[in-house]
């Protein structure tokens, strides 16, 4: 069930109704929301509600041993490391076992060996990354006491929850568990932040980034040989600005979504192209995947900076080379990790021996420089294959600049457009909510009528999964 559809706008007004008329009553209310997660969930495959049911249930229990082992310090820490390794063995089942299986095989029938490990042809379940490490973060932060514990049914819908359930924002155990437990509010201000980053979210993905997709990028990205070098480089910025719009677009909408239910998601994007930095570019991208990695692995599991410069180097470098391969089973991800985690070093260690006599390069110099490396980073990971994306490099760099094919005025504008977003006001939903909830409620309703039928007409047929659905 896709956020921009009818069927969804219904099943959404459905439980937005039921829901605030079980506020009173806090289990029931979280029993409903847990349910109708599921029958979300379900409407791409029933099998896949069971590892749901699964996946917080052993998380659950593996807490509730930790938080009873008490002072025994190894004892917990021997739970935390069951629970994450049992996490773990979700993602790697399902994400990369077929993967690993093809490259060993691939091995043993170079030494001649003739025997291979079946494939097995697992599918892969909607958002499993997301709700993997939902639950390690819950067992992880119960090992830290940086949550309280949770009941069976709160950490359910803490995993469960559908406005983020498939594709984020990862929210932290300590942020949403408190509010789990009290009745909901619905503030007027509330109200009109949460359907304007819902419209905003619709328009992102049904205009920007479903028509970058379909009329630019992926024919370009399908065939790359047969376009222009400039029709590359177009393209090439368009999805950037397509998986932009996408992925922060399910974001909008999510916290949008909450927020009608009487939840408070976190910010997960901040503009991030306006960035002179990679670093600064990973505070602003996804950032409750970003603070993930970096509380979780490259502080707590590679000890992040507290060691020498070389180790801290080292683990910056394998955080994201890592977090490419969290991606998805593919070289492609992985080199996509290894450019992001090589010029994170590089600023790192440039910042560290920059002579004090060399000046810092202007702002919209850096903002330049590493907008284009996130583009040319961006070519890895939208490729099928490394031999595609090769050969989309090596299309470019021919600077050829014939006729443009699939490069009209529409697809230029819809690439502005989605690159304006990055320099307007940073609170400019909340400053235009502001003034919107100062109109009667009739007037409100009408100017969201009017937006929604501004962007039927400019939209194209269907709508598109969500990029980030298949991880």
């Amino acid at each position: 069930m896709l956020f921009p559809t009818l069927t969804f706008h219904i099943f959404f007004l459905l439980v937005f109704g039921v829901n605030w008329a079980l506020r009173r009553s806090v289990d029931w209310r979280l029993i409903f929301l847990l349910v109708t997660s599921w029958i979300f969930y379900g409407v791409w495959d029933w099998r896949f509600v069971a590892l749901l049911q699964a996946s917080a249930f052993f998380n659950w229990g593996c807490a509730n041993l930790i938080v009873n082992a008490r002072d025994n310090q190894k004892i917990k820490k021997l739970w935390v490391v069951i629970g994450v390794l049992l996490n773990l063995a979700i993602l790697a089942t399902f994400k990369y076992f077929d993967f690993f299986a093809e490259e060993i095989n691939g091995v043993l029938r170079s030494l001649g060996w003739q025997r291979d490990i079946p494939i097995i042809g697992i599918i892969l379940p909607v958002g499993v990354s997301f709700f993997t490490f939902q639950g390690m973060s819950y067992i992880i932060d119960i090992y830290q006491d940086k949550t309280k514990q949770a009941r069976l049914l709160e950490l359910n819908v803490l995993m469960s929850f559908f406005p983020h359930l498939v594709a984020g924002p990862i929210v932290r155990p300590s942020h949403i568990l408190p509010q789990l437990r009290l009745a909901p509010n619905l503030t007027r201000a509330v109200a009109a932040t949460s359907i304007l980053l819902i419209l905003w979210g619709v328009f992102k993905k049904a205009v920007i980034a479903n028509e970058l997709s379909v009329n630019l990028v992926d024919p370009v990205f399908s065939m790359p040989s047969q376009h222009s070098s400039l029709e590359l480089l177009i393209a090439a910025y368009g999805y950037a600005v397509q998986i932009y719009c996408d992925f922060s677009a399910y974001s909008d909408m999510a916290v949008g979504l909450a927020g009608l239910l009487g939840f408070r998601f976190p910010r997960n994007f901040d503009q991030p192209y306006r960035s002179s930095t990679l670093q600064e570019f990973w505070r602003r991208w996804h950032i409750s995947l970003s603070t993930w990695l970096r509380d979780y692995l490259y502080i707590a599991a590679l000890g992040g900076s507290r060691q020498s410069i070389a180790k801290t180097c080292l683990a910056l470098f394998l955080t994201m080379v890592l977090g490419g391969l969290w991606h998805g089973a593919s070289y492609n991800f992985v080199i996509w990790g290894t450019i992001h985690g090589a010029i994170l070093v590089a600023e790192r260690l440039i910042k560290m021996l920059r002579p004090a006599w060399l000046p810092v390069l202007p702002v919209w110099v850096g903002t330049l420089i590493t907008f284009n490396i996130v583009t040319v980073a961006w070519i890895f990971f939208r490729s099928s294959e490394f031999v595609i994306a090769q050969e989309y490099l090596a299309g470019i760099m021919r600077f050829d600049s014939s006729t443009l094919v699939l490069t009209t005025p529409w697809m230029v504008a819809l690439i502005v457009v989605g690159m304006s977003c990055h320099f307007g006001p940073t609170n400019a939903i909340e400053r235009v909510s502001a003034k919107m909830r100062l109109l009667p409620a009739w007037a409100f309703a009408a100017a969201g009528v009017l937006i929604l039928l501004l962007i039927e007409g400019l939209r194209g047929v269907g709508v598109a999964p969500f990029i980030y659905f298949q991880f």
